[in-house]
């Protein structure tokens, strides 16, 4: 049951009366938005209120676009996780360990950034706070007029950074807001805060848990000409912090990295089209670096002059919570070394929602977020992540029937292949999770989206033609292996090609395959629109199968798919494929090219073709020896122009290097 809460929606008095904007359109669609609430926006929110006896004390909190929380001083959690207005979301939090018998206080760091990015669905003119907090079913203190706020002063924006996925900022130490969460600040010139006029939104309990979030300290700290270079270890997501004595007004410069320059700096210019460079401006006092938004990195230099003393200095990371429940299956070295390096990206990448990339869009993209959160369930256990990952994409449909590959946000994007990818993994949560109730729920939704794409895009044959949805194929293009079919990230994509309706032909198998396990009657027959990909696209004079209507050049691609998905004609035609992968460089593959050679090995049962290709010295151990504490997004750091060094698809791997029942599955669903 959700709860109900007494307290209102409230923010800054000028952000009152603001009326939401709709930012949902089409991909091809650019409407002109009109904002008034400034971005950058971080309201600072106090509260006192008295607590009575022994019994446990709960908060139920939420804040658009987030919010950090505190009781008592003390830093207490965060959130909530994105999620649309109309499906979003609150925090159920037991806060009876830091609160004390009598007067406490409540303080919220609340934030609205106001970019139409990947991050939040923010740029919408939607600010604010909600929350209740309760003991023994009686209201102790909830969000109205009463509630004090202000702007924190503290936080300038600098310029955004990555694809304007966030504010750099500059911090400083000397604004009157700052140790606005202890108990004893003053806030007698503060106001009130507002109840929001317009407010839309349908509260549901988060069904994720709560970050996990703790300190590091670094591997090594080097005093430097003009400062300090910081060394942590290994990659992590987090947020610096440090201790600092200098004169009033003096200015330090903080600069984070993934790796380090020739001359041994910290290369704060990422690969990701990221930039690290921020600044601290201090009081003259012993100042404490404040920063709210996260950045990916392993690298840190504080810039100061002599006389400046910075101590303390460390990062609290942030990730979802991991615990881990399985090992490798094999004793080699080698793939035990590789199974690592997935598992260790899984435990320090995964935040509140599965993110292609830290540090460039911190998007949760459907195509990779199916691979990593899959992976995440296998070796903990953990489901939730891929049940929200796949409601998400599914509620999507509201702002087109053929659903958005990347949500819960405000930047719109479509892509055909990574939504035909739902009932294959929605089929594999049923075996993982040993039960068909989430895979039911999601059933028709899913149904609708097959059935929008038979209706809008396939001709008599069967086949899909001109969709005007991305087709990725493979990331970066490069990877292809010259496949021949011109994709356009946005529009139709005039013509008829291979991997988009291998994709739908293994969709329509899934489909069947669910159907069957949830009682329902079968989806529809495939066997029609097998036959007409077999004679479009297979050349029986190469024995493989072509790329496109209009060419006959043959790429990998165009073979990988069509034996992961069981669309071959003939075991003649599996095994001059399988030659294929294991002859091509690895050059010739990436993400999806890689998962579905995987695939097709272990479906075959071929174990050592799957061990070989994991141990290519270009794929996996390329990233180790470049140093790779996380999985990056590339087989190499120069293998794309702008390649982020903590990137959770490449994770997959551990699927195939982990016994879970791989081979019961797929030979479960073949028959």
């Amino acid at each position: 049951m959700e709860y109900t809460f007494s307290g209102e929606w409230i923010t800054m008095p000028t952000f009152a009366k603001a009326v939401p904007v709709n930012v949902f359109h089409r991909q091809t669609e650019e409407p002109e938005l009109h904002n008034v609430l400034p971005q950058n926006s971080h309201m600072l929110f106090r509260k006192k209120f008295a607590v009575q006896g022994k019994e446990a004390v709960k908060i139920y909190i939420t804040a658009d676009d987030y919010y950090k929380l505190y009781i008592n001083g003390t830093f207490v959690t965060q959130g909530p996780a994105p999620g649309y207005p109309f499906h979003y979301y609150y925090n159920e939090i037991d806060i009876t360990e830091f609160v004390r018998e009598g007067e406490n206080t409540l303080a919220v760091h609340a934030y609205y950034q106001g970019l139409d990015n990947r991050v939040w669905v923010s740029k919408d003119d939607r600010s604010g706070l909600l929350f209740d907090v309760v003991q023994g079913g009686t209201v102790l203190a909830k969000s109205d007029k009463t509630v004090l706020c202000r702007i924190h002063s503290g936080f300038s924006a600098l310029k955004t950074t990555g694809y304007r996925l966030q504010f750099l900022q500059q911090y400083d130490s000397r604004s009157r807001e700052v140790g606005f969460e202890k108990a004893d600040f003053d806030d007698s010139a503060w106001e009130t805060a507002a109840i929001r006029t317009h407010v839309d939104y349908t509260l549901f309990r988060q069904p994720t848990k709560q970050l996990a979030l703790s300190f590091v300290k670094p591997a090594s700290v080097t005093k430097i000409d003009g400062g300090y270079r910081v060394d942590f270890g290994r990659m992590y997501v987090g947020y610096l912090t440090a201790e600092a004595k200098g004169k009033e007004g003096e200015t330090v410069t903080i600069r984070c990295g993934q790796e380090l320059q020739d001359d041994g700096s910290v290369r704060y210019e990422l690969r990701a089209s990221a930039v690290y460079d921020e600044r601290w401006v201090l009081s003259g006092g012993c100042d404490v670096l404040s920063e709210y938004d996260y950045k990916s990195f392993r690298y840190a230099e504080l810039l100061c002059s002599d006389d400046c003393v910075i101590e303390n200095i460390r990062m609290q990371i942030r990730h979802y919570p991991y615990e881990e429940k399985a090992v490798c299956r094999y004793d080699d070295p080698v793939l035990k070394r590789i199974w690592r390096l997935a598992a260790d990206s899984l435990q320090y990448g995964v935040q509140e929602i599965i993110q292609d990339c830290m540090e460039r869009e911190k998007g949760q993209y459907l195509g990779d977020g199916l691979f990593t959160s899959s992976t995440l369930a296998v070796l903990t256990g953990d489901t939730a992540i891929m049940e929200k990952l796949i409601a998400e994409a599914l509620r999507s449909s509201f702002i087109n029937r053929g659903l958005m590959i990347c949500s819960p946000c405000s930047f719109m994007q479509e892509g055909s292949d990574y939504v035909f990818m739902i009932p294959g993994f929605l089929l594999l949560h049923t075996f993982l999770s040993k039960s068909t109730e989430f895979a039911a729920s999601c059933y028709d939704a899913v149904k609708d989206v097959m059935d929008y794409f038979e209706e809008a895009f396939a001709g008599e044959d069967g086949l899909l033609r001109d969709v005007d949805q991305w087709c990725v194929v493979d990331w970066p293009k490069e990877a292809r292996d010259g496949y021949d079919f011109e994709l356009n990230g946005v529009g139709v994509t005039p013509g008829l090609h291979n991997v988009v309706n291998a994709y739908y032909i293994g969709a329509i198998k899934a489909m069947n395959c669910l159907a069957k396990r949830l009682g329902k009657a079968p989806y529809r027959d495939e066997t029609p629109v097998l036959k007409s990909f077999q004679d479009m696209f297979y050349r029986k004079e190469a024995g493989l199968f072509r790329d496109a209507e209009k060419t006959e050049h043959i790429s990998l691609p165009a073979n990988a798919f069509a034996l992961m998905f069981d669309l071959c004609p003939d075991r003649e035609t599996e095994e001059r494929i399988v030659k294929m992968m294991m002859e091509a460089e690895a050059s010739r593959t990436a993400f999806f090219t890689s998962f579905a050679c995987l695939a097709s090995f272990t479906r075959l049962g071929k174990m050592d073709n799957l061990q070989a290709f994991i141990k290519n010295e270009g794929r996996w151990l390329r990233m180790l020896r470049e140093g790779a504490t996380a999985t990056f997004e590339a087989w190499g750091k120069d293998a794309k122009w702008n390649t982020s060094l903590f990137h959770l698809c490449y994770t997959f791997v551990a699927l195939f290097l982990t016994d879970w029942g791989q081979e019961t599955f797929l030979k479960e669903i073949s028959e």
